[in-house]
């Protein structure tokens, strides 16, 4: 009998046993988890003490790699929602899901195709840039939307707070996600 890559639970949800009872419940662990983080808030640059950063996309970026990107997406999509419910701020938490998508899925999706150190070194460069892009754009967009702070404004602030900002958090997650990733996976695919 030859050996199998996919997990021993037979209690699939689709006809092609993709979704099993045992990565649904690793999805939900996955969610909680970057619920909890969600509410993590660190400053991680000085001169803009006000933008905060949180841990809560490691983990969608991690759900991503290890089982696929539309699992990713869900990661960063509810525990978001979720917060929304505790904490109203949708414009914030609607950035923080095109900022954690933009990352994760791209990444995902190139990594998985192309496999190895190379295809995930290549999928964070990629998701990366697709985040800082998506970061900058989303900003210069729903920034003035919910606050007093102009287009003009925002534009000016993209080079000296919201390009370093956002490229720093995004370098933490791509670091911390490339040096877990692996172990969590092997742990999970058990």
């Amino acid at each position: 009998m030859a050996a199998s890559t996919h997990s021993h639970d037979t209690h699939s949800t689709t006809a092609g046993g993709s979704w099993s009872t045992r990565r649904i419940a690793t999805t939900a662990l996955f969610c909680a988890l970057a619920f909890v983080l969600t509410f993590v808030e660190v400053p991680i640059f000085p001169p803009a003490p006000w933008l905060m950063y949180d841990p809560s996309g490691i983990v969608a970026f991690v759900a991503a790699l290890t089982f696929g990107p539309s699992t990713g997406a869900i990661v960063v999509i509810l525990p978001w929602v979720l917060k929304t419910l505790f904490s109203f701020n949708p414009w914030g938490h609607l950035m923080a899901i095109i900022a954690g998508v933009a990352l994760c899925v791209p990444a995902a999706i190139i990594a998985r195709r192309m496999g190895g150190t190379r295809g995930l070194a290549v999928g964070m460069i990629v998701g990366a840039a697709a985040a800082l892009a998506a970061c900058i754009v989303g900003n210069i967009i729903v920034t003035p939307l919910y606050t007093a702070v102009s287009t003009a404004n925002v534009i000016g602030m993209i080079m000296p707070i919201l390009l370093p900002f956002n490229a720093l958090k995004i370098v933490i997650n791509c670091v911390v996600t490339a040096l877990i990733q692996k172990p969590v996976s092997q742990i999970v695919s058990r």
